[in-house]
């Protein structure tokens, strides 16, 4: 399976309402970067984005949504399409987002610990459900990678190859918020080693990192779907309109 053009998903962090960016995974380790979330969602509709990816991070420690009314006021601020997850566990987490518009729902920590949800999930609604692959030194990391299983990410991924998922979301939780680059490597070898369509987070700098991704979307015959980026988009390190304008013209 593979996809004809590269995305780019800006973000947006949700922690007690306000879109924040946190360093290696860490809730104390949080930047404010706005209190109005439907301030940068409505900036990165007018640069020109056709994707948005949203965290619930508080949701993501918790297990539930803690920040739907902050996601509800961006899907009405976004003109675009959506992906949404932090601590959809169930069922009716997955329709509930869907029922309200969401594009895509993303799965975590129920992944690895209930795989047979995100398989119902997908054959009920096909390439609406995504995979999120996190880890710490090529590990799976959970429950808001606060824990850390004996998983390998490839491992994870390929038991979803066949259930019908729209991607798998990999993050390198030891580069996400630091700005040192996307882990190109580790993301490329997971690509090679899946049949699924993978999207990149974590460490972008700058377009430096865009311009790399694009390149081996090409070698990889198109199964790098994407990438997410957040802090390097708030610290001005990356403007949005050139990384779309460079994913646009691969």
């Amino acid at each position: 399976m593979s996809v004809s053009a590269f995305r780019i998903f800006p973000a947006i962090d949700l922690k007690g309402g306000q879109v924040v960016r946190l360093r290696e995974g860490l809730m104390d380790q949080a930047t404010v970067f706005a209190n109005d979330p439907t301030v940068p969602a409505a900036d990165f509709a007018k640069a020109g984005a056709q994707w948005l990816h949203i965290v619930d991070l508080d949701g993501a420690f918790a297990g539930h949504a803690v920040n739907a009314a902050a996601v509800e006021a961006i899907l009405g601020t976004f003109t675009g399409k959506t992906q949404v997850g932090g601590g959809i566990r169930d069922m009716d987490g997955i329709e509930r987002w869907l029922g309200l518009g969401v594009s895509r729902v993303v799965i975590g920590t129920a992944a690895l610990k209930n795989p047979e949800l995100v398989k119902q999930a997908a054959r009920k609604y096909p390439n609406q459900i995504v995979v999120a692959v996190d880890a710490k030194d090529g590990m799976v990391a959970t429950d808001g990678w606060a824990a850390v299983s004996d998983v390998t990410i490839a491992e994870l991924a390929n038991r979803f190859e066949d259930a019908g998922v729209a991607a798998v979301l990999f993050t390198d939780v030891g580069r996400d918020g630091l700005l040192k680059g996307v882990n190109l490597e580790a993301t490329v070898k997971l690509a090679e080693e899946t049949t699924l369509p993978v999207i990149a987070s974590g460490g972008v700098a700058d377009i430096s990192d865009i311009e790399a991704l694009v390149k081996a979307a090409g070698t990889t015959k198109g199964k790098l779907e994407g990438v997410i980026t957040g802090r390097a988009i708030y610290d001005g390190r990356l403007k949005l309109e050139d990384a779309l304008a460079l994913a646009k013209a691969a």
